[in-house]
């Protein structure tokens, strides 16, 4: 995997950090028209530096696994898209009436959190494995 540079690798953990303090303080109503944004802002910087890191050897399989992280990313920040609709309800005008906006929009970021969470976890913990395998079998 590429290696961040400094500067992005302290942005990628303040992303990180952004992320899980806005959705923590989010859940607990500390400020949620604050933290919502928090949130959608931690998300995106975690995003698109993690998106940043590129694959450059031939391992298909982890190949494949980058791809499962990206789509873990984009659902990490569809997620703080809809952490922010729950908060002002932006989305409410695109739909017929209130019944169809919660059924299938309203506090719909929690599932989207959980699938990008559990994709993230374990693309990462697989990649890992496979680099270090790859390491030793070289050496």
């Amino acid at each position: 995997m590429k290696k961040l540079n400094k500067i992005e690798s302290f942005l990628f953990m303040l992303g990180g950090i952004l992320m899980v303090t806005g959705i923590g303080c989010y859940v607990f109503m500390l400020a949620p028209s604050i933290t919502c944004w928090i949130a959608l802002i931690g998300s995106l910087i975690f995003s698109t530096l993690h998106m940043m890191q590129a694959y450059e050897g031939n391992m298909l399989t982890i190949k494949r696994l980058k791809c499962i992280l990206n789509v873990a990313d984009l659902l990490f920040v569809i997620s703080g898209i809809l952490i922010v609709d729950s908060t002002y309800n932006f989305l409410r005008p695109a739909f017929e009436n209130q019944e169809s906006y919660i059924t299938y929009i309203y506090n719909k970021w929690v599932l989207l959190l959980l699938i990008a969470a559990i994709l993230e976890v374990y693309a990462t913990h697989r990649i890992d494995y496979l680099l270090e395998k790859q390491e030793r079998g070289i050496q």
